[in-house]
């Protein structure tokens, strides 16, 4: 799957998301997509580096220190 793959599953989720509003005001779109979306970075990130915190913070691109503050956050340590 490519990136662009990604992006269109993640804009037809979204669409499908305000349409099932059904007019009803949303909230907090941006955060609830974020923590939607993070933690199966996460879980796979960290499936792909055998548990390795070190490797899995270098394949996302960021510091083993946050990748610990989220997996904590996700309930995945």
């Amino acid at each position: 799957m490519s990136k662009q793959s990604i992006e269109e599953c993640v804009r037809k989720s979204l669409e499908k998301f305000f349409r099932d509003l059904d007019g009803e005001p949303a909230h907090n779109v941006y955060e609830m997509v974020v923590l939607t979306v993070e933690k199966p970075i996460l879980e796979v990130a960290m499936e792909q580096a055998a548990g390795n915190q070190s490797v899995a913070a270098e394949i996302l691109g960021i510091n083993r220190n946050t990748l610990r503050k989220k997996l904590h956050h996700h309930g995945l340590l």
